[in-house]
């Protein structure tokens, strides 16, 4: 009897938060916070999308249209987020937004897309580290894994030591990859030749094809995903009412202004079948400009910001799984907050360990273009709940309110679930693996629920 006791209890110990030294300290301020939400987002899109937006949509007014589409759909986003943010200042972003309005359910579903989607997004980000630094130093592609494995050590070991070197770091990396950024462009628009001025070719004028805008927005989603990040370190943001939704609207307008600048800059540079055909969009365009040194130039600027996005990553996804485990929705060690350093260290080693297991296991770069299609359809149900808790629970205190409302949650919700809708239609097959990996979550929270009760 004594042992069946002993047993049940240890049970109840992974499953069950535990309650010692939990609470993580509120060290971020504004400035911190929109440095981790643009360097969220900048990541390795920017460089990659166009080429690829470009081959979709047939001529430079499709391309642009899209960018802006994109970043109004993520501003809209933004602008209806930041409410639910100063509403609910808690670690775990929309995890927390999704169990305020729904319940428990939709809650873990959200939890087991992230635990597969977060470590995929890693190895993509340490892996586009790696070969980019292959351009540079010769590298075999072994090498290149066991180096981006490494980038994802070094990062969780800064991130489990002080939340505030990680805060360091990204501040840093964000203010250096944004001016970067602008740098490219202004390097581009005044030393490539001026292709309606006798440069190298003329950019043909196609009609637009309106055929691929909805498979282009899912690409250009991609580049923008990364905003809600910030909202998993609510918790962890001083003065939250105020500084939450600061960053997330002025560091989303900083992104879509940037990234319309720098498409802007490659239809400058380049004729746009080349655009359409390049695999290495900003180091072609880089090399219109300067010549091989463009490329060496460009290889630079992908790493640092492809780092400084792996930095912000690893600074904010784990909180999720942080805030699982406070709601008993996840092992209770999970959720065990280092009595030293105050960082949530299990959740941080458990993601880490499954982003090295990707790397070492195959190249996960193109499985990551799939996370729009996780995560962005949670985004959309966490600003529905908006609309449920307006009606619900009128009486919470709202420091920040939607701007817009309701329009602009609208749009942003019609927005995100027409991309979902048209890449469904046109890409079934992924598409529908995805979403059926995401329904798996059903079956394995009435699991979860059962075992709890049963040790509760």
């Amino acid at each position: 009897m004594l042992s069946r006791r002993k047993t049940a209890a240890a049970a109840i110990e992974h499953i069950a938060p535990d309650t010692a030294r939990r609470t993580l300290p509120r060290t971020l301020g504004a400035f911190t916070a929109t440095a981790v939400l643009i360097g969220a987002i900048v990541g390795s899109g920017i460089f990659r999308v166009p080429s690829a937006v470009a081959a979709t949509v047939g001529g430079p007014a499709g391309l642009m249209l899209v960018w802006v589409f994109g970043g109004l759909i993520a501003l809209f986003g933004a602008l209806s987020m930041a409410e639910l943010a100063a509403m609910f200042p808690r670690t775990g972003g929309p995890y927390v937004y999704l169990l305020k309005a729904y319940g428990r359910p939709l809650a873990f579903l959200f939890g087991w897309m992230w635990l597969l989607t977060a470590p995929i997004s890693w190895a993509a980000l340490s892996l586009t580290f790696a070969q980019y630094l292959a351009t540079l130093v010769p590298l075999t592609n072994a090498a290149q894994h066991w180096i981006a494995a490494l980038a994802i050590v070094f990062f969780c070991a800064l991130q489990y030591r002080s939340v505030h070197i990680g805060a360091f770091i990204q501040n840093l990396a964000t203010t250096t990859k944004v001016l970067a950024l602008l740098g490219l462009a202004l390097v581009i628009f005044l030393l490539a030749p001026h292709l309606s001025s006798g440069g190298t070719a003329a950019a043909t004028a196609q009609p637009m094809a309106w055929s691929g805008i909805g498979i282009a927005l899912v690409a250009v989603l991609w580049a923008y995903d990364g905003w809600e990040d910030l909202t998993t370190l609510s918790g962890e943001i001083r003065n939250p009412g105020k500084n939450l939704p600061i960053a997330l609207i002025a560091g989303t307008l900083i992104v879509v202004v940037v990234y319309l600048i720098v498409n802007a800059a490659y239809l400058h540079a380049l004729p746009y079948a080349q655009l359409a055909a390049s695999h290495a969009v900003a180091s072609d365009a880089m090399v219109a400009a300067m010549g091989p040194l463009g490329a060496a130039a460009t290889a630079v600027l992908i790493i640092v910001s492809v780092l400084g996005t792996l930095n912000g990553s690893v600074l904010t996804h784990p909180r999720v799984f942080f805030a699982m485990a406070e709601d008993n929705l996840f092992f209770g060690s999970i959720g065990k907050v280092h009595p030293r350093f105050e960082t949530p260290y299990v959740a941080i080693i458990l993601t880490a360990t499954l982003a090295i297991i990707y790397v070492l296991l195959r190249n996960f770069i193109q499985l990551a273009e799939a996370y729009v299609l996780g995560v962005w359809p949670f985004l959309a149900l966490a600003v529905i709940g908006l609309f449920i808790l307006r009606r619900k629970r009128p009486e919470l205190e709202r420091p920040y309110k939607a701007l817009g409302y309701p329009v602009i949650p609208a749009l942003f919700i019609l927005g995100t679930f027409f991309v979902i809708a048209y890449a469904l239609w046109q890409q079934p097959v992924s598409t529908g693996v995805s979403i059926a990996i995401t329904l798996v979550g059903i079956p394995l929270y009435i699991g979860w629920e059962r075992l709890r009760r049963r040790h509760s």
